[in-house]
């Protein structure tokens, strides 16, 4: 059975020192109350990634990074590195965010590059796909997101429900307030599961997990969750309240 993995990322949010507030409080809530059927992530921006590693050490917490380079060295200005991120425990690294696409240009290929130097140095991916409003209201959110998913992918092989996690952003419901319906969520996802199956076989595409982001909040976070192929969420504003971040994590 496919673990819940609650994932929050942060974005250009928090200093090191609000990075060490919020890891002060949010550590002693899921002293309180931490569940076994799910896993926890949270992504800082790189400048508060030592700080949150001292942090969550001997914690359940895995840590996230919010992009890597396809290569191990050299010359990159602006980069960071796999090899760099492992130095400093991190387990999962986002990549394709719809920001990185619609704000910095990002293209699928170049993803594709960034997914398989992420995979090859043993961390794990999460592969953001999504459409955009005008996409899905002409109805090629099928059609959008099977090809993020097919380029994205490209010429991966020995993938597994432990090294690979996509998340399905619709950028239209990303800060906007807006949510996709459970049953919106569900769609997506299920033809997500699909095209994984038709890519890596049946058998691993019902070990990846597919996560849920855009305007997820405690007050949603259950409904969604409860849909057969939503395997957890991906959060961005609520994961910079240890409070909020909580509720969605107990959801």
């Amino acid at each position: 059975m496919r673990r819940y993995l609650i994932a929050g990322n942060w974005k250009m949010h928090k200093t090191i020192k609000e990075t060490e507030e919020f890891f002060d409080r949010f550590l002693e809530l899921i002293k309180e109350k931490s569940l076994e059927d799910r896993d926890i992530m949270i992504a800082p921006p790189f400048t508060a990634l030592y700080k949150a590693y001292e942090k969550v050490k001997g914690s359940k917490i895995f840590l996230g990074a919010q992009n890597a380079c396809w290569a191990e060295k050299g010359a990159f200005t602006g980069e960071i590195s796999p090899i760099m991120l492992k130095e400093l425990g991190i387990t999962f690294v986002i990549v394709g965010h719809s920001e990185r696409r619609h704000i910095f240009g990002e293209k699928d290929e170049l993803i594709n590059k960034r997914v398989k130097g992420i995979f090859d140095s043993g961390l794990t991916p999460i592969l953001c796909v999504g459409e955009l409003l005008e996409e899905r209201e002409a109805g090629k959110t099928f059609e959008v997101v099977g090809r993020q998913l097919e380029k994205g992918l490209e010429g991966l092989s020995g993938v597994s429900g432990a090294n690979l996690v996509v998340a399905y952003e619709p950028v239209w419901a990303i800060g906007t307030g807006k949510t996709a319906t459970p049953s919106q969520a569900q769609e997506v996802h299920q033809f997500i599961r699909e095209k994984l199956g038709e890519l890596f076989g049946k058998e691993v595409a019902e070990e990846i997990r597919i996560l849920y982001g855009g305007s997820v909040k405690p007050d949603n976070a259950n409904s969604i969750l409860k849909e057969p192929d939503v395997d957890g969420v991906l959060v961005g504003g609520a994961s910079l309240d240890p409070e909020k971040f909580f509720k969605i994590y107990t959801a």
